[in-house]
């Protein structure tokens, strides 16, 4: 991760803080007040109670997502990530993973938990978390590795108490181990390069592995070191693992911890891991992520919509770009119209893409911004009617994890121009205004 934070501070993309920093709320608080400011990373220099410095608001711009795994002049995220995602699934282990030289796992020092930065993020939070937290394990019959975030509270050197959804292959390992009578052993990768995170974030089928396909994104083999405590192998670019398992018929109280969406879930009973053995390696930084911020949405946003338009795309013709933003519940979707009744089209293949989200669906023309709100509702309130081009869904399950049914139900919105009457809808506009250099006219 050193070497992308590097990356960064180069291109003009990173702030530093060096004033001593407390990690209980302050940390949050200054990354959010960044994330207002701009799209920038912060690297906190010094962070009370430990060694580590931290680094903060990494994956929170789309932009630098699409450089990450190579999208751009003229291929979307989504299209990139759709073509990383079939390499993925077309390759074999074997061929994209390797064994690092014995002389890497002379690199790592032995440590603690206590010795990472316990950061406290939002005001009702139980305590410390790790929120960039990368659980690897292996499937117990095929092997077949998995990688996916789930959030750790730190009880002590020994016990994290984590939460495992349950859509998640990993809750799904866990109770085939379980139903054995048998721990599941993991490892927690905590400093991560942005191959591995973005692995992490991929909605890939049950038998296919995450680590080929952070292999796909880095364009190169990645080589494994073998854990000290556990029989699994972990990425040697890790800088920062937590080895231990995961203990059966075992659940202790987790929470309350202010999720993604912006509120707090509360306490629950959820699964126990056994810390064995924690490893870093000197002068490693510390990933923490501010959940429900730009970098945890923006990721979650763009391989969401990947998967949303190759669905849409599968079924009709058109179909530009899709866009997550501000909120996963939202699909934004970027169409070439050719016929009457495209858009409805567009919305009726979205609703079937992915359940648990699309609460909210708008179909836009190609001359729109999805990335931008503000123009998107600007070709809703002034392309056509109010009425008959919104659609509102009653009693539809939504998000899984929703009790009360606060996620039910779908807003679907047609925000194209009416067909045929293209000519009258044409966006005005100033000869050379594209062409302006402020620079060279403001005093």
């Amino acid at each position: 991760m050193r070497r992308f934070i590097d990356d960064l501070s180069r291109r003009g993309e990173l702030g530093v803080v060096r004033r001593s920093v407390d990690p209980r709320h302050q940390l949050a608080a200054i990354t959010k007040a960044v994330q207002k400011a701009s799209e920038q990373a912060v690297l906190f220099e010094t962070v009370e109670g430990t060694n580590f410095p931290v680094a903060s608001n990494l994956y929170g711009s789309h932009e630098r997502l699409c450089r990450l795994i190579g999208a751009g002049d003229g291929t979307t995220f989504c299209q990139r990530w759709i073509e990383l995602t079939d390499a993925c699934i077309a390759a074999r282990e074997a061929d994209v993973l390797e064994q690092a030289p014995a002389a890497v796992q002379a690199e790592f020092v032995a440590g603690t938990l206590s010795d990472l930065p316990a950061i406290t993020y939002h005001a009702r939070d139980a305590g410390p978390y790790f929120t960039s937290a990368i659980f690897l394990a292996r499937e117990p019959d095929s092997g077949v590795p998995n990688l996916s975030f789930h959030r750790a509270m730190y009880v002590s050197d020994k016990e994290l108490r984590v939460r495992l959804g349950g859509t998640h292959d990993l809750a799904r390992y866990q109770a085939k181990a379980e139903q054995r009578g048998e721990p599941l052993e993991a490892a927690l990768l905590l400093s991560c390069p942005p191959e591995i995170f973005l692995a992490a974030c991929a909605s890939l089928p049950y038998e296919a592995s995450e680590l080929t396909m952070a292999a796909k994104i880095s364009g190169a083999r990645l080589p494994m070191r073998r854990g000290v405590s556990i029989d699994l192998d972990v990425p040697a670019s890790v800088d920062i693992v937590v080895e231990g398992r995961f203990l059966p018929n075992v659940k202790r109280p987790e929470g309350p911890f202010g999720e993604f969406m912006g509120n707090y879930v509360g306490v629950g009973d959820n699964h126990v891991f056994e810390v064995s053995h924690v490893s870093y390696r000197p002068g490693a930084v510390f990933h923490g992520l501010v959940c429900g911020s730009p970098e945890d949405l923006r990721p979650l946003e763009a391989v969401t919509a990947a998967r949303i338009y190759r669905h849409v795309a599968s079924q009709m013709p058109g179909v530009i770009d899709v866009c997550c933003r501000p909120n996963v519940m939202i699909s934004i979707i970027k169409i070439r119209k050719t016929y009457e009744g495209q858009g409805k089209h567009a919305i009726l293949a979205a609703l079937g893409s992915h359940l648990d989200y699309n609460k909210v669906v708008i179909v836009v023309d190609e001359d729109v911004d999805i990335y931008d709100l503000d123009d998107v509702m600007w070709a809703y309130m002034t392309r056509g009617r109010a009425d008959t081009r919104a659609m509102i869904l009653n009693d539809i399950p939504g998000f899984y994890r929703d009790p009360h049914k606060d996620h039910w139900g779908r807003l679907c919105i047609d925000a194209t121009m009416p067909f045929g009457r293209e000519a009258e809808f044409a966006r005005k506009t100033i000869p050379g205004e594209d062409a302006i250099d402020l620079r060279e006219w403001l005093a």
